[in-house]
């Protein structure tokens, strides 16, 4: 059999170690789930998800499994070779998010868990928040507010989301982007991450603002994608999913840290940086977005987030926009 040479360990989440190493004179990279009683489902969850995802024709939009081992929750992946970020990243990145999302169907149901939305305690979080600014939250606002969260728990999606699609979970290829790290992944709709590009990538450190041209394009070029690959039309309202992303609290702190307090109670008292923006910055941009929405049913929903924003804005006047899209 082939041996291993020149293992070096490469940086990765505190709940993995991952090594590049030679292997049969071809490079691979080795991952092992560590960490947290948890780390045998995040393992299978992520085989799971690769598996799904190597199915799509052509170079698959991740990393494809190699070789793995359940008792000792290691995979060995290709090693995929870096290129030069395009200068329309934004846009090859929702081509391969359409790939990704479009691996899976109706019949895979079951395969991951269902991608769980914001609930009512977020609602109540928000509405607490903005209420705590000095802003009344209109009873119309409220409704509409509680039936978003019922629309975005309902429904029957079987996208395969990756549940972090971060650009450091990204690696551009020559081929195309490939995803990494889906010990995340979950079936649901695909709009809730094609929404990321919109509101700034909610859940990453590396928060970006991009740019409205790219923006529609990217957004343009997913709808085409999906099209094509599953013969139907995306499902949903990109509105109704940046409000979600707006609603949850958690999505303004590392993980680490997520369901541990009310992360918008805490924004009233205290700032904190994570990555390039802090967390009053991620939280004005998105209600930026949210009060450009134009759905009649989110109206007031949209006012509210309007002056919420100028309301933060007017507190705290030193707050920036995000830093731009990378090269």
């Amino acid at each position: 059999m082939p041996e291993a040479a020149g293992a070096r360990e490469v940086q990765s989440s505190p709940r993995s170690s991952v090594w590049r190493l030679e292997y049969g004179g071809a490079a691979v990279v080795v991952k092992q789930a560590t960490g947290g009683d948890d780390a045998q489902a995040r393992f299978e969850r992520e085989i799971t998800a690769l598996t799904l995802a190597a199915r799509s024709g052509g170079v698959p939009p991740v990393a494809r499994v190699i070789a793995s081992d359940a008792g000792c929750r290691v995979m060995v992946l290709e090693h995929l070779a870096e290129a030069p970020a395009p200068a329309d990243w934004a846009v090859r990145y929702t081509d391969a998010l359409a790939r990704l999302h479009a691996a899976t169907g109706p019949a895979d149901a079951g395969a991951l868990p269902r991608w769980q939305g914001p609930t009512e305690a977020d609602a109540e979080a928000f509405a607490g928040f903005a209420g705590a600014l000095g802003v009344p939250v209109p009873a119309r606002a409220r409704a509409e507010i509680s039936a978003l969260v019922e629309r975005l728990g309902a429904g029957d999606h079987h996208a395969l989301l990756h549940g972090d699609p971060c650009p450091d979970n990204v690696i551009v290829t020559r081929q195309g982007l490939r995803f990494v790290d889906l010990e995340q992944a979950s079936l649901g709709n695909g709009l809730m991450e094609l929404a990321y590009l919109r509101t700034g990538f909610p859940t990453c450190w590396c928060a970006l603002g991009i740019a409205p041209a790219m923006l529609a394009e990217a957004e343009r070029r997913y709808r085409a994608i999906w099209r094509v690959l599953t013969g139907t039309d995306v499902q949903g309202r990109l509105a109704d999913a940046c409000a979600g992303w707006l609603l949850r609290g958690d999505a303004l702190v590392e993980r680490a840290r997520r369901h541990t307090t009310d992360h918008l109670a805490a924004v009233l008292r205290d700032d904190w940086s994570w990555g390039v923006a802090g967390a009053r910055e991620r939280l004005a941009h998105r209600l930026g977005v949210v009060a450009a929405a134009e759905e009649p049913d989110l109206a007031a929903l949209a006012a509210l987030a309007g002056a919420v924003r100028e309301r933060m804005l007017t507190r705290w006047p030193g707050l920036a926009p995000l830093p731009p899209t990378r090269p």
